[in-house]
């Protein structure tokens, strides 16, 4: 008869998968977790440096900061405290969701991004930069 004992030198060649199986498991849960966090921010649709003439019949909705940081919303001036709603309540808001910005190339960075934020939270679905085109822009110029 073929007994065995506990004392054999019989390997076992088989891949124990168990452990890849739950190393497996873990980096999906990782990953399934941190997928939905990679996508916040600001979407934006940056503009060119040479940029094409908006051809639109009743004009595009433009929000205007000045080098002052005063908003005009279309022709009519608004406050910072009032942009939302004035957004939320804005028949061309509602129906296309779209939203051009016009700022003064000496603001900061962070008032443009504040309105940009501000249209988001009222419900702009697409926040898009407008820029004057320019086709003697010198690069050289930027680095001062």
């Amino acid at each position: 008869m073929g007994m065995k004992t506990g004392g054999g030198d019989d390997l076992n060649s088989e891949i124990n998968v168990t452990p890849l199986v739950d190393v497996m498991l873990v980096l999906l849960i990782i990953f399934m977790v941190t997928a939905p966090l990679l996508n916040t921010g600001v979407e934006l649709d940056l503009p060119k440096v040479t940029a094409q003439k908006l051809e639109d019949a009743d004009g595009p909705l433009v929000l205007s900061i000045d080098p002052n940081r005063r908003l005009t919303l279309g022709k009519a001036p608004v406050k910072w405290g009032e942009l939302e709603v004035k957004l939320q309540t804005n028949e061309r808001v509602k129906k296309e969701q779209v939203l051009y910005v016009e700022a003064a190339a000496a603001l900061p960075y962070a008032v443009v991004v504040t309105a940009m934020a501000v249209a988001k939270d009222a419900g702009v679905a697409k926040v898009l930069l407008l820029t004057d085109p320019t086709d003697n822009l010198k690069l050289d110029e930027l680095d001062r």
